[in-house]
């Protein structure tokens, strides 16, 4: 079965791929471009893989289209470069919105109150189910590889985490002499950042990261590949932790003018 599975995708790697998909990755995702020819040859493969293997499905009034699917799954599949992988194998569908959408939340308060509100959400990833994407959110987002935020490799992060048996911030890493390092460095990080955000001091990683664990390793993910340069000066040993996990080094691929505009 693995192995009808590995000739099948290996099958798939190998087809043409179409010219339109290749201007789509040249025009929504700016990230291609900085990848080496092989590196891009290898992106279009997973990317083949990837659109054979999930559904997509538009909510919310939009037509999903192959510029659609394209721009998703390039992007999610940088994530997957160099490294062996199952294709995010708990997902079977991603749910894209046009624009922001809004959902129902339920907070459990002090003496059993239970406060109900509407939020506005980017994107969201659920354990054993759908990533839900604002299309919207994905343009912006892809649009400028130098601002840190990038809703796709957000949610997608969340996807490889969850392969671990749960959403903790401590996804499946290549050797398992390196879980102790990652506990000590990631967490290490993670006090700081509660720490600065409790002194109101200035830390490159968002504040959005402060939620949880699992929320902290999907904003250090954004950053390691649109911010790379200021945060492996910043937070050198974060950097490299993460560059031994995804087996990138995306500040290598940073020239000095992008330099300028990404640190």
């Amino acid at each position: 079965m693995f192995g009808f599975k590995r000739r099948r995708r290996q099958k798939l790697r190998n087809q043409p791929f179409p010219p339109d998909w290749i201007a789509v990755m040249k025009r929504n995702v700016p990230y291609y471009c900085r990848l080496t020819s092989s590196e891009q040859k290898e992106l279009q493969g997973h990317t083949l893989v990837f659109l054979n293997e999930k559904k997509f499905e538009g909510c919310g009034g939009l037509d999903i289209t192959d510029e659609i699917r394209v721009t998703i799954a390039a992007q999610a599949c940088i994530l997957l470069l160099h490294r062996e992988t199952d294709y995010f194998p708990l997902l079977t569908s991603i749910l894209v919105y046009p624009r922001q959408y809004f959902t129902a939340s339920k907070n459990h308060l002090p003496g059993g109150v239970v406060h109900e509100d509407i939020e506005g959400r980017l994107g969201e990833s659920w354990y054993r189910g759908p990533v839900v994407l604002s299309w919207d959110d994905i343009l912006s987002g892809s649009a400028d590889p130098y601002d840190g935020y990038n809703v796709v490799f957000h949610e997608f992060a969340h996807q490889l985490d969850s392969e671990s048996g749960a959403t903790e911030g401590s996804p499946v890493l290549p050797h398992p002499s390196m879980y102790t390092a990652w506990a000590r460095i990631l967490g290490q990080e993670y006090k700081k950042l509660l720490n600065d955000l409790q002194r109101n001091h200035q830390n490159l990683i968002d504040t959005y990261g402060a939620e949880n664990p699992a929320e902290f390793f999907a904003v250090v993910t954004e950053l390691f590949f649109e911010k790379p340069v200021a945060l492996k000066r910043r937070h050198r040993a974060l950097y490299d932790q993460l560059a031994a996990f995804y087996r990138q080094d995306p500040a290598s691929r940073i020239t000095k003018d992008e330099n300028k505009s990404g640190s």
